[in-house]
């Protein structure tokens, strides 16, 4: 079995505005440079119960995005957060792609999946949009793998360079999921200290400065690694966000493209002892077009050679 690449047809509908970091041109970029790789299968994303969202998301929050979309022009849902017509489909549909790969895992069509699509999610809040997040989809997906497939052991790791206030809020209280975060601190969106543990000691951050090298960040990832393996994960989803790479405008880390390929890697040599290789990715952050999509496909390569 190969890799497979979650897409949706409305990613690029998500229109920001122009000089918005969030842009469609993200997704392209990420495609165009995947479209090269061989042995991957295509998937796009489907249509799912919208039961879940409320699952995660406050019921009135989940009804008050359905009816925000404008018909026309531009809207913010937050200071950060722009929304259009085709903002609509988008954001479902990135919600769908989680679901869809999640599916495919557990059918075994495919060993993994990487789903290459936006708005991302891991800002959003239960009941607040928040960082360019309309609804948080790698919490969407923890929550469905609990519903669905009664998993009591999930590990979300997110090694985007911001702190994902969202799914910390979604989870802090939650057994079944260990939220582990090793992000850029103090900085966007505030929260993320290494104090913020959860009730079941179920999120673990990993704060570091600004100016971090590659040897500082991967000396502080064995932490991640030591956590993981006291957890004994049954899935893995991995909050992709690149933006941590030295060339990205929005952070002030100093990773190279390759070193997400081996942060990718040494998650899975821990983590695979557990979850028989059971790996969902979404994306994230990074909003350098070069580096994110250089970025994606060193982690893909990672994932690839993890079949």
């Amino acid at each position: 079995m190969n890799t497979a690449i979650v897409i949706s047809d409305t990613s690029e509908d998500h229109i920001t505005g122009d000089g918005h970091p969030e842009q469609p041109k993200r997704v392209a970029a990420v495609i165009n440079k995947l479209k090269k790789r061989d042995n991957l299968i295509w998937v796009k994303s489907e249509k799912f119960d919208h039961k879940i969202l409320k699952k995660v998301h406050e019921s009135n929050y989940v009804d008050n995005i359905e009816n925000s979309f404008p018909t026309n022009g531009l809207k913010f849902l937050d200071g950060d957060t722009i929304i259009s017509p085709g903002s609509k489909r988008a954001t479902y549909d990135a919600v769908g792609s989680i679901i869809k790969a999640i599916d495919g895992v557990e059918s075994e069509k495919f060993k993994n999946a990487f789903c290459a699509v936006r708005p991302p999610g891991h800002h959003c809040e239960k009941n607040k949009s928040m960082g360019f997040c309309i609804f948080n989809n790698a919490a969407i997906g923890a929550q469905y793998l609990i519903e669905k497939y009664n998993y009591n052991k999930i590990a979300i790791i997110d090694f985007d360079v911001h702190h994902g206030n969202g799914t910390q809020d979604i989870f802090y209280e939650n057994k079944k999921v260990l939220y582990i975060s090793i992000h850029q601190y103090p900085f966007y969106p505030g929260t993320g200290s290494e104090n913020e543990k959860g009730k079941f000691n179920n999120i673990f951050n990993i704060p570091l400065p600004a100016g971090t090298s590659s040897k500082d960040y991967f000396d502080a990832y064995n932490h991640v690694l030591k956590k993981l393996d006291n957890f004994k994960p049954e899935f893995l989803i991995f909050s992709a966000g690149f933006d941590a790479h030295q060339d990205d405008p929005l952070a002030q880390f100093k990773l190279k493209s390759k070193d997400f390929y081996e942060i990718t890697r040494r998650t899975l040599v821990t983590a695979n002892k557990y979850l028989n290789k059971k790996i969902v990715s979404i994306l994230e952050g990074g909003y350098d077009l070069n580096a994110l999509a250089e970025s994606a496909e060193e982690h893909i390569k990672a994932l690839q050679q993890n079949n």
